[in-house]
């Protein structure tokens, strides 16, 4: 009886590796030949699938470049709703972007997790899907900070305002790690802390009942 489930289990493990095979030999060539020069052809190639095979896990090249990101995304947010229902809002979301940075870096190494971040922001064709892959995400994490704060973040902006300057610092934080010499783990932390530090100054831990101040 058990033999459909392993063979079920099996297959999903080989579309798994397969997926994530897709994924890396995608940003080997992306970061090596440029995003506009690499192919299809070639990424697929590269796994030794056919493109045909390619399309059954991403509709186009750009879906293997914010790959990652995406992945990042859902770590953050597991990492907030699994913070303590009583901890104040700030630190669950910085305590959040810290681990999933610390998880990021563990999945691809700093550099290769700062080199996709520099690939994108600086490529136009993939700026405007990570926008809205970062909105998106922002909007999930605004909806669980207003249900751990129990607001309706249609009536009550903090949770938004909050999200948005976290996430901005988050931004400023991994731009000043890519300028950074040393681009290592710690250093990238401490930068991305300093960072939300600086951008939520002033906010306090407990917020009040008036949605119109902290």
């Amino acid at each position: 009886m058990s033999a459909p489930t392993d063979q079920g289990g099996l297959r999903a493990r080989k579309k798994q590796r397969t997926r994530a095979a897709l994924i890396d030999a995608g940003l080997d060539l992306f970061l090596a030949h440029g995003y506009e020069a690499t192919t299809i052809d070639e990424i697929a190639a590269a796994v030794e699938v056919s493109p045909r095979t390619f399309f059954r896990y991403f509709a186009s090249k750009e879906d293997i470049a914010l790959a990652k990101g995406a992945e990042f995304d859902e770590l953050m947010l597991d990492a907030l709703a699994a913070r303590p229902a009583a901890e104040p809002p700030l630190d669950a979301l910085r305590h959040a972007v810290l681990e999933m940075l610390r998880a990021a870096a563990t999945d691809s190494g700093v550099q290769r997790f700062l080199s996709t971040q520099h690939l994108i922001t600086k490529t136009p064709a993939l700026l405007a899907g990570n926008l809205r892959r970062a909105a998106g995400t922002e909007e999930r994490l605004t909806a669980e900070i207003a249900k751990r704060q129990r607001l309706d973040p249609a009536e009550d902006m903090r949770p938004r305002v909050l999200v948005g300057a976290v996430c901005s610092a988050l931004r400023i934080g991994l731009e000043a790690t890519c300028a950074d010499p040393s681009r290592e783990l710690d250093r990238m932390v401490e930068l991305v802390a300093q960072a939300i530090g600086l951008a939520t100054a002033g906010i306090p831990q407990r917020w009040g009942e008036d949605p119109h101040r902290w």
